[in-house]
């Protein structure tokens, strides 16, 4: 038997009982002392309420003979978590062991029939970063970063933070207030507002060495530190036109940080901006490429004049003729 099976049979076991013991568990479900200790705790912590009595002969009691709520669902909510597991599979998402124990809970929960679904579903969906050679859905692959998941706890406690970055192999401290936290392109990403240098800044998660609470004795509130960020003036190095045509491409893929205004009623044209660090040939790189991407539906208004040649030399190898650039480069 299942972990996960024996685990709901005891719940149903033990809430039709006002009192139980350990040694009843143990000979009902013919399992060890410290099985039968380590399933309880599990229910209690499943929010089933316990009162232990203590004693030689001492046992549990359920507080009230509660009735322990089934859980139901329904053929489209099961088919809705099982394809959510799925498409989201090989992305580097923290608590990936939480994940995987999740799976099996609800396969638990759910009938024969709904489980024969949900394995034909899992041999003809196929989603991106999915291994077609391995498709199991409790497959535990492509974990994040170790430090994702301590981060995670720590904000969850206190967004001011004292976070440690490898940078050109020197460890560098920074306290922060985090924005966000964010995936781009396979990489987790702090946006955070610079405590001491007052600006937003971007570190990647993989850099992270090290994270914890930070408390100064005087440290800025969150409402003085979104006031500073609005009195900082937005730099923009690039800004662009879109027809629908590109809207549409952007709408495909756009990279976190560029959003677009709409400027008519109907969203058929929008305006971009946004700012390119020139000095980072990967984010360089990246933004002549997703330029193409966009098409030809574009109107360019400002442009660094490195995006500008990278683009012409691009464009040079097919049809040099395909797109005429203004003559502004700043």
């Amino acid at each position: 038997m299942k972990k996960v099976e024996r685990i709901n049979i005891i719940m149903r076991y033990i809430n039709n009982r006002s009192h139980f013991t350990i040694s009843e568990i143990m000979r009902e479900f013919n399992i060890s002392r410290s099985t039968a200790i380590r399933d309880i705790r599990e229910i209690e912590a499943m929010g089933m309420p316990l009162v232990a009595e203590v004693g030689r002969d001492g046992g549990y009691f359920v507080m009230h003979n509660s009735v322990l709520p089934e859980v139901r669902f329904t053929d489209n909510e099961v088919k809705a978590l099982f394809i959510a597991f799925m498409a989201t599979r090989n992305q580097q998402l923290p608590y990936l062991k939480s994940r995987h124990s999740l799976a099996e809970k609800l396969l638990g929960l759910i009938s024969d029939d709904q489980q024969d679904d949900l394995v034909l579903l899992n041999q003809i969906l196929l989603f991106e970063g999915t291994n077609p050679n391995n498709p199991d859905l409790l497959d535990l692959s492509d974990l994040p970063h170790p430090m994702l998941e301590k981060l995670i706890q720590v904000l969850l406690m206190d967004s001011y933070l004292l976070i440690t970055i490898k940078e050109e192999k020197v460890l560098k401290s920074y306290p922060i207030y985090l924005l966000h936290l964010y995936r781009e392109k396979s990489v987790w990403l702090i946006e955070g507002f610079d405590l001491q240098d007052e600006q937003k800044r971007i570190f990647p998660v993989d850099h992270l060495t090290n994270v914890q609470p930070y408390s100064p004795k005087n440290r800025l509130s969150k409402k003085k530190i979104l006031e500073i960020l609005n009195q900082q003036e937005e730099i923009y190095n690039l800004i662009l036109e879109l027809g629908p045509e590109a809207i549409a491409q952007y709408k495909k893929y756009h990279p976190v940080k560029v959003s677009i205004s709409y400027t008519n009623p109907f969203q058929t044209t929008a305006i971009l901006k946004t700012y390119i660090n020139i000095n980072k040939l990967d984010e360089l790189t990246e933004m002549t490429n997703w330029l193409l991407f966009l098409g030809g539906d574009i109107k360019i208004k400002e442009l660094p004049k490195e995006i500008l040649g990278a683009l012409k030399e691009r464009l040079q190898l097919f049809s040099p003729q395909a797109y005429i650039f203004p003559n502004k480069t700043e």
